[in-house]
């Protein structure tokens, strides 16, 4: 397909389905996120030591491979449907057989350990090439900070609003599952199921962004030049040392994730051992997943009135006073709830408008350095996210070993040492990171919208 015959403009199904696959995405890894370290700790039995030890390993890799996925998308040759396009379709059936085996043990000791381990590492690299396939798409398809913006507010809708399905469905679905095959391994099973979901709503995705990617035909073609979206080695370097803001934006996107993913891991916990209530969870996580769709629905709204940045650094600021006082009030679970379904509002909100942030960053790199480094940069998104997964592991430990946590406790009894030692890394913890955030993105993103109107006018002159 020619330049000049690609799609113009959104689609009706994108403006409206674009995120289906990201709802699947969400599904499929919240049993990770809510469940992994309750697993190993309760379900496995596995001593602190080596739960840090599995948890580190498989996410220091997978942190480590993190920044790779958008630099091989960038730079090999484009498969049949399109560089970004084709990720969509060709990988994402591997995941559901490689994820399960992350949930499951298989003898004791080591071996369940290792198992364990390279299921964890093997499912990450396959999903995270079509996860960062999907996001290069919001620049390849929306041509206007406009159009991006209405394809992150989308995608984060569909993505946040698969949490409050997860509440109905992640913990009745675990529970007929262990029905079957038990309860050690009852995860397990639940995250083949949901594992297929994802990847035949990446499909969907697939189908929808067809038509909107140019599919490098003529590049068979002896003596041909390479594609202008190819970079070399060099080409990636300039993008990130020659884009401060883009450097700005990785900084805040790891304390957005950290925030996520530390409180959906420690939430168990608060449950079980400050609520005294285990089941609270399922509510807790119906009502802040409605806040989080609720607030991405109005990122769009509230980025078009104030501009994305501002929304951005507004809200984190927010979120991490939000956290402060929750702390205070940490053995009032109504309070609790109350703050936290606020502070997911905000998570909703900077979800939708950090991938439009970056389709920013794309048009100032290109401007800057002359290439398109697309997959490259939103393939970047993957090291906040895969390193705020590593720290989440290490805090979780850690905070548990602050507070002498076993799993012999009685939840009842649970010492003010151990709830207080929860209650940080709920809390604490990922308010100082938002702060972080906030001082990055005021010092450190300039870009405003009439210069990435201007950037993406000269680029196009160029052409």
């Amino acid at each position: 397909m020619s330049e000049k015959n690609k799609k113009k403009g959104l689609s009706k199904a994108l403006k409206i389905f674009y995120g289906v696959g990201d709802c699947g995405f969400t599904l499929m890894s919240n049993i990770e996120s809510y469940y992994f370290n309750f697993f190993l700790t309760n379900l496995a039995q596995f001593s602190l030591p080596m739960v840090t030890l599995i948890t580190t390993v498989a996410s220091t890799v997978d942190a480590v491979l993190s920044w790779m996925y958008g630099a091989i998308l960038n730079s090999i040759k484009p498969l049949k449907w399109g560089r970004y396009r084709s990720w969509l379709v060709v990988i994402p059936w591997l995941v559901p057989f490689l994820y399960a085996f992350q949930f499951v043990k298989i003898g004791d000791g080591w071996l369940s350990a290792i198992i364990i381990i390279i299921a964890a590492i093997s499912s990450h690299v396959a999903w995270n090439f079509a996860y960062v396939a999907n996001v290069s798409m919001i620049s390849v398809a929306g041509s206007t900070p406009e159009e991006r913006s209405q394809l992150s507010a989308t995608r984060a809708a569909w993505a946040n609003f698969s949490k409050v399905i997860f509440s109905y469905v992640g913990p009745g679905l675990a529970a007929v599952m262990a029905g079957f095959i038990g309860e050690i391994n009852q995860y397990g099973a639940a995250a083949f199921v949901l594992g297929v979901i994802m990847a035949v709503l990446y499909y969907a995705h697939f189908r929808m962004f067809d038509g909107y990617e140019e599919v490098q035909v003529a590049e068979k073609s002896a003596g041909k030049a390479a594609p202008k979206d190819k970079t070399s080695g060099m080409d990636l370097i300039r993008a990130l040392a020659q884009n401060p803001p883009l450097i700005a934006l990785l900084i805040a996107d790891l304390a957005k994730f950290m925030f996520n993913f530390v409180l959906m891991g420690v939430a168990t916990y608060y449950f079980t051992y400050i609520a005294n209530s285990a089941g609270l969870l399922s509510t807790y996580m119906l009502v802040t997943n409605i806040f989080c769709v609720i607030g991405a629905y109005f990122s769009k709204t509230l980025s078009n009135r104030f501009t994305t940045r501002t929304t951005t650094i507004g809200v984190m600021a927010i979120q991490a006073v939000l956290l402060i006082v929750s702390y205070l009030f940490y053995n009032n679970v109504t309070i609790v709830i109350v703050l936290m379904s606020i502070a997911m509002f905000g998570y909703g909100i900077t979800y939708a408008c950090t991938p439009a942030l970056y389709g920013d960053t794309i048009v100032y790199s290109e401007w800057k350095t002359g290439k398109n480094a697309a997959g490259w940069i939103s393939g970047l998104q993957n090291v906040p996210l895969k390193v705020s997964i590593m720290t989440r592991g290490v805090i979780i430990s850690a905070c548990l070993a602050m507070g002498q946590f076993s799993a012999d406790i009685d939840p009842a009894a649970a010492s003010e040492q151990l709830k207080n030692a929860i209650s940080i890394g709920f809390m604490v913890i990922p308010a100082i990171a938002l702060i972080v955030a906030v001082l990055a993105l005021i010092f450190g993103f300039r870009l405003t919208k009439d210069k990435v109107n201007q950037y993406a006018a000269e680029i196009a002159s160029r052409s």
